[in-house]
């Protein structure tokens, strides 16, 4: 009989699909913190985790951990050599959540180009006449770079290619055929995409812990130009971009994530602004609030029915043979 441990609060929707599991039992902590699920882990034969860390300790204590499975699509937080060293599969919800990202990278893009924060605080509190300043600018016939050219960027493509945008898109790991099938044009330099863009989006997976966009990339770039990162925090150089604003070499941006989160509240950034902040919300919205939960849920109950799907498996080089035994052929 399995246990799960979920570890933070989850939609409704998840716990109900627990709760209809034949022989299944559960832990659940609603609060999204390492120290208030960690003393629970010992009995938990799975785990079903948001944004908390799992360091190596944690799921050394874990004796019976066999799945360990993301409430999202990235494991920043996980020490992932720990759980290979087990041989512990670690699974993903796949493509839930690509869309509404998608929708936010538009959304702050908008948000920039049509001046909201300026606009907004001139008609709450004046002045009117500030209409009159013509600084909201049109997505129309401008240059769109997409970094990182994999499902939400490809979706950010299609959106924007519905305002008339020209789309470009840099990723060393894509062909120019797939990319062009994705509806943009390759760019193989990135310095050069992003000297011919008016807004760049970031899309980039994961970093490696390096800054994908620094000084000499912002250097690079027209002084009229809108940057968005909803990826990861750390893709842009959050130095580097406030140095960046604050001369003048970029006209603004707009930041989902941070290196730090949540950032702390003297960052440097918060007094800009050219600058529009949202506290890593693009993936969540109502609806992909019910299918993170089900599908993180999912995945655990799948592991111990034999049916996992291997897809959603980010380490499956590195799992035991017990462990293949219960993914999917």
């Amino acid at each position: 009989m399995p246990h799960l441990l979920i570890a933070g609060k989850i939609h409704d929707d998840g716990i109900a699909l627990l709760k209809a599991a034949k022989g299944v039992t559960y832990d659940y902590v609603t609060e999204i913190s390492h120290d208030s699920y960690a003393p629970l882990i010992e009995k938990a034969d799975g785990l079903v985790i948001r944004t908390q860390p799992l360091p190596a300790d944690t799921i050394a204590k874990g004796s019976n951990l066999k799945i360990v499975s993301r409430h999202g699509v990235g494991y920043d937080a996980v020490d992932v050599p720990a759980i290979n060293a087990r041989g512990i599969p670690l699974a993903i919800i796949g493509d839930v959540n690509s869309r509404p990202v998608a929708e936010h990278a538009m959304m702050l893009m908008l948000a920039l180009a049509k001046k909201v924060r300026a606009y907004d605080a001139a008609t709450r509190v004046g002045p009117w006449g500030y209409r009159n300043s013509f600084e909201a600018i049109e997505l129309h016939e401008k240059n769109l770079l997409v970094v990182g050219f994999g499902r939400i960027g490809r979706h950010v493509a299609k959106m924007a290619s519905g305002f008339g945008m020209t789309i470009y898109a840099f990723d060393p790991f894509q062909s120019n055929e797939a990319i062009k099938q994705g509806g943009a044009e390759p760019i193989s330099d990135l310095k050069a995409g992003l000297a011919l863009a008016d807004f760049v989006t970031v899309h980039v997976p994961m970093s490696g812990g390096q800054a994908v966009i620094g000084t000499e990339e912002l250097a690079c770039m027209k002084k009229s130009a809108l940057i968005v990162n909803t990826a990861r925090g750390g893709l842009i150089d959050e130095g580097a971009l406030h140095q960046a604003l604050k001369s003048g070499q970029i006209a603004g941006a707009g930041l989902d994530v941070f290196l730090e989160e949540p950032p702390p509240a003297n960052h440097p950034l918060f007094a800009s602004e050219k600058v529009i902040l949202s506290p890593h919300s693009a993936s969540l919205t109502a609806e992909s609030a019910i299918r993170m939960a089900v599908m993180s849920v999912k995945n655990a109950l799948d592991y111990f029915d034999a049916k996992l799907d291997p897809a959603l498996v980010v380490n499956r080089d590195h799992l035991s043979d017990e462990a293949r035994r219960h993914i999917k052929a």
